[in-house]
């Protein structure tokens, strides 16, 4: 989880309790002022039990799910055992409504359902304990059964939104894989041509130059390591069905790339090693791939960036991807730091056994950083 993950958290966490407190308090000056202070005691304790649960419920929703509502049937009886107001109150029956369509949003659909339903029986249970002319009681009924609904319609909601996502999400790394495996099928078939071409020539020569066979035979070593690893990369993609994103071949050069960018939007410094060895296709596809994504993110949720950098450079352990730019943090870039493009790319490089880490600068702006093994199977 990223540190804006957790920062959206706790500024929610923080906003409905600031909501339940104040219901809280809206709920005990109503009570005193038509009951009395001390009838408000009883309700506000299991009021401010289930505001807590609701606060902590991501930790373990079902059971915070089951006690918030025991305790609001123990309410119910209490309230009219004791002759004490209509529970449950404002306060417990928002709590309620967060607890139940949290369920509802995250648990498989059986326990969801029967949260659900434990919800609408605790609106059942309310209207059945409610005195006819108590202070309220059908007002108190009413906030229930909207708190209800709207628990379960905001739950239901954001659960098909959630597997809207997910579903985009499997459809992308699909594509990404496909792409890949494409490109890594091109890659085995160059080896296999390659390694033909020069068995027929050691064929040819072995008659008149005995000493050039062993280069060609080297040579088929080579092709036929790098071919065999590719091979094994396809059948991982095609084998694995979990999480994966979206691809791009990328011929194109990363100068030409960077100028046209360049072109639309703030000014991007290239830095790459002044020699290049060769890398193997599928590596260099994506590194292609990686620029091009971080750019168009820049473009797209950095606008006002003055200074976009993107470094290449070969390490002993592989080819080393930055791209980074000094805009300053706003909503826009923090809503789409989970975009499908970078999960397409992460995807990707951790397929070919790299890394990825996207995120903000420690002052400004925006990094992207990939790694990428390069070490091609050689004869041993």
């Amino acid at each position: 989880m990223s540190i804006w993950d957790r920062l959206f958290g706790v500024a929610m966490t923080a906003g409905l309790a600031v909501v339940l407190l104040a219901a809280i308090g809206i709920e005990a000056i109503g009570i005193a002022q038509t009951w009395g202070a001390r009838y408000w005691l009883a309700g506000g304790a299991s009021a401010a039990v289930v505001c807590v649960l609701a606060l902590v419920r991501r930790r373990q929703r079902t059971w915070a799910t089951i006690a918030g509502l025991a305790v609001a049937g123990l309410a119910i009886t209490a309230a009219r055992v004791f002759q004490l107001p209509t529970e449950p109150g404002p306060a417990m029956a928002l709590a309620l409504a967060v607890l139940v369509g949290s369920a509802v949003r995250v648990l498989s659909p059986v326990p969801a359902g029967a949260l659900a339903a434990g919800g609408l029986a605790v609106v059942g249970g309310a209207y059945l304990a409610a005195r006819p002319h108590s202070s309220g009681a059908s007002a108190v009924v009413a906030i229930n059964v909207a708190a209800w609904l709207g628990g379960v319609t905001v739950g239901l909601a954001l659960r098909m939104l959630d597997n809207r996502t997910a579903a985009n999400t499997v459809k992308i790394r699909q594509d990404e894989r496909l792409e890949l495996a494409r490109e890594l099928h091109d890659v085995v078939a160059h080896h296999i041509t390659g390694m033909l071409i020069q068995a027929q020539a050691a064929k040819l020569i072995a008659g008149k130059n005995p000493g050039q066979v062993t280069e060609s035979l080297t040579g088929i070593e080579v092709a036929s390591a790098e071919a065999l690893r590719a091979m094994r990369r396809v059948v991982g993609l095609l084998r694995d069905t979990e999480d994966a994103p979206p691809a791009t071949a990328g011929p194109e050069q990363l100068d030409a790339l960077v100028q046209r960018f360049s072109r639309q939007g703030p000014p991007v410094r290239l830095r790459v090693p002044d020699e290049r060895a060769a890398w193997p296709p599928e590596v260099t596809s994506t590194v292609y791939r990686i620029v091009r994504e971080a750019l168009t993110n820049v473009a797209r949720h950095a606008p006002h960036a003055h200074d976009v950098t993107v470094t290449v450079d070969q390490k002993p352990s592989g080819v080393m991807v930055e791209v980074t730019d000094d805009a300053p943090p706003g909503p826009t870039r923090a809503a789409h730091r989970g975009g499908y493009g970078l999960i397409g790319i992460r995807e990707r490089v951790e397929t070919l056994g790299g890394t990825l880490h996207a995120g903000p600068r420690r002052n400004a702006g925006w990094a992207v950083r990939a790694t990428l093994p390069i070490d091609i199977g050689r004869p041993r």
